[in-house]
């Protein structure tokens, strides 16, 4: 759905970097406002090796699976040719939609790029 990738896909820009969202704490969470400070948060927030250990796993989960674009259909199911046009087509409309957002990225002082059709993941590939 666009409308959730629209919304969740930023969230990999604000969570990737790890003291937004630890994905581990050496301290259980505050339990009431007001109580912490920097030393308090920095005994809490995990150290810097398990950080990038963990960094480095979801890295090479990630190129374990190639993960597979809006419209790209590796395995060939029809083979009549109207829906290969219908395929082509689609493919063609989404080229023409990430041309769009390109170009109005470039006017942009940043970028918004999470509804790209070449930066969606084939969401049937899950």
């Amino acid at each position: 759905d666009l409308l959730l990738l629209g919304l969740s896909g930023p969230q990999y820009d604000h969570g990737a970097w790890m003291p937004n969202f630890p994905a581990t704490m050496r301290n259980p969470p505050p339990q009431a406002k007001g109580t912490t400070s920097l030393e308090s948060y920095l005994d809490t927030i995990p150290e810097v090796n398990s950080t990038s250990h963990i960094g480095a796993l979801g890295c090479s989960w990630a190129c374990l699976f190639n993960e597979l674009l809006l419209s790209t259909y590796p395995d060939e199911h029809f083979t009549e040719e109207e829906p290969k046009r219908l395929i082509a087509a689609f493919q063609g409309h989404l080229a023409q939609i990430s041309q769009e957002i390109q170009e109005r990225n470039k006017s942009l002082p940043i970028p918004y790029h999470y509804l790209d059709p070449h930066q969606i993941g084939n969401i049937t590939s899950i």
